[in-house]
């Protein structure tokens, strides 16, 4: 149980670039002794530093992620390419889902979001309608979330939903914060084609809440870390599954 923990709140940190305590006591439904004991061993781990407040991924500071932030892009990059002009499109948040607004800034598209970063991107692209999920800013991952973000957006239909993940697995895809859930679940629910967007390092992994199945994904755009098994079942599910390389160029 504390070893299944440990993984996930390491992917957790990892993926969301940061996290403070409290963030990890409510993600986890552990105590502030059992978080602080979990972020000492990752600390000796020598994958998470300790800041004010909280820990980030090691190395982040630094530019140590320019690897993952390049693949990052070429990955929002091919999942562009899905989009035509008139689409409403839904962007999860994320640290992946960011990059695909520079890849859209010529469409003439409605982009509904709950991503602080995506907002802030798009005002500088006229030809982008943004609409903008109500809720409470939650810091860390610089989105807003809360049931009045996912009520609202359970209203809406959209063309394509781009969709991040801290884990998928052969149990399904699934995200580590409890506060983010029911807008995965609302975006998955009301949207034509559901597109994954993931690192294929994140595949094997499992995470906190599970909000769909890896069959509910018409498209998975990932790069070429991802397991062989997952490709295998992947394409027995009939996905369309587009793997950009590790050192992909980008326009």
């Amino acid at each position: 149980m504390k070893t299944k923990r440990l993984a996930e709140m390491e992917q957790y940190i990892l993926s969301h670039g940061s996290a403070g305590m409290e963030e990890l006591c409510g993600a986890f439904q552990v105590s502030m002794n059992t978080v602080r004991r979990d972020v000492a061993e990752l600390l000796r781990s020598g994958t998470v530093e300790k800041v004010y407040g909280g820990v980030r991924a090691a190395g982040t500071a630094r530019g140590g992620a320019g690897c993952k932030s390049g693949v990052k892009r070429a990955i929002c990059f091919r999942a562009a390419q899905m989009v035509r002009d008139g689409d409403i499109i839904f962007i999860d948040s994320g640290t992946t889902t960011v990059e695909l607004i520079d890849a859209l800034k010529d469409r003439q598209i409605t982009v509904i979001t709950n991503n602080i970063q995506v907002m802030v991107k798009a005002l500088a692209y006229e030809k982008i309608r943004v609409i903008m999920l109500p809720g409470e800013v939650h810091r860390n991952t610089l989105s807003l979330t809360g049931e009045d973000s996912a009520a609202y957006l359970s209203h809406m239909n959209t063309t394509i939903a781009f969709m991040a993940a801290t884990g998928a697995s052969f149990h399904g895809v699934a995200n580590s914060s409890p506060l983010e859930y029911a807008i995965k679940k609302a975006a998955m629910e009301h949207t034509e084609k559901a597109v994954l967007l993931v690192a294929g390092s994140k595949f094997g992994v499992t995470s906190l809440l599970v909000y769909a199945g890896l069959e509910r994904f018409q498209a998975v755009v990932t790069d070429s870390r991802i397991p062989r098994e997952y490709r295998q079942r992947l394409q027995a599910l009939n996905i369309d599954t587009q793997i950009v390389e590790t050192d992909a160029e980008i326009p």
